[in-house]
């Protein structure tokens, strides 16, 4: 169900079977603390839609590895980030070569909290130019109230934390280092605040949370939660119509008579 490893003869008939619905990961390349590797916001995405292609039958699109990553500030190295009007134009111009190729059910799945801004233009700009394509924009860490409620446990701003660091010890231990979980904890420090500050200005090593509570265990319990999650969601998008048939570019009924 990986979109590069299927011929342009297969695509097609793949996309017949799933609704003409494909699954785009986006994630970023940033730091994550002393104790995680930069990679993790692409790893659980495209982990997280790989497991949810197997299941529904849905063709995940390559994962977008880079994203909208300023707020991390150059304090820390590791992080490679994209501009929020570039990162819109990569998706709007991924969009429009899947709507080319067939698909007219675009999930993008965002595993970076500051991406959703940018993919939602970006989801404005698609569904504006292609008046049959549907996308939904669907955030990782908030598919359902369970997920939601793991992730901000110990810490609202989560960042590297439990959550973060308990999904990479079962999806790719190889990107955790078990020696310094104590040195990630740090707490959440934007409670009552009126701005959105950069993360240099809260965090004092780039963690928000305690990474030190993490286990493989939980991690496994709450990557397989958000694969059934999504799942569920991605089925029903793969049915769903629009509450009304009606396009913008039927001729409009003259209200006179």
């Amino acid at each position: 169900m990986r979109w590069d490893e299927l011929t342009w003869t297969e695509i097609p008939e793949v996309l017949a079977g799933s609704g003409h619905a494909a699954i785009l990961p986006v994630g970023a390349t940033e730091q994550h603390g002393p104790h995680l590797a930069c990679g993790v916001d692409s790893v659980v995405a495209e982990r997280l839609c790989l497991a949810v292609a197997g299941a529904t039958r849905v063709p995940m699109l390559p994962t977008l590895a880079y994203g909208c990553s300023l707020g991390h500030s150059r304090r820390w190295p590791g992080t490679l980030a994209l501009t929020p009007m570039l990162l819109i134009q990569l998706v709007e111009q991924v969009g429009e070569w899947a709507y080319h190729a067939g698909v007219r059910r675009l999930f993008i799945v965002n595993g970076h909290v500051t991406n959703a801004a940018p993919l939602r233009c970006a989801l404005e700009m698609l569904r504006s130019r292609f008046d049959d394509l549907m996308v939904a924009l669907l955030n990782t860490a908030t598919l359902s109230e369970r997920v939601r409620a793991f992730h901000a446990a110990d810490a609202a701003d989560w960042h590297a934390n439990d959550a973060e660091t308990s999904l990479m010890m079962a999806v790719a231990p190889q990107q955790v280092r078990p020696d310094r979980l104590g040195q990630g904890d740090d707490p959440d420090r934007t409670g009552g605040c009126v701005f959105s500050h950069p993360v240099n200005r809260t965090s004092a090593n780039g963690t928000t949370g305690l990474p030190s509570l993490a286990s493989e265990e939980k991690g496994r319990q709450w990557f397989d939660w958000m694969v059934e999650d999504l799942s569920a969601l991605v089925r029903r998008g793969t049915v769903e119509r629009p509450p009304l048939d009606a396009s913008y570019f039927e001729p409009v009924a003259d209200c006179r008579h």
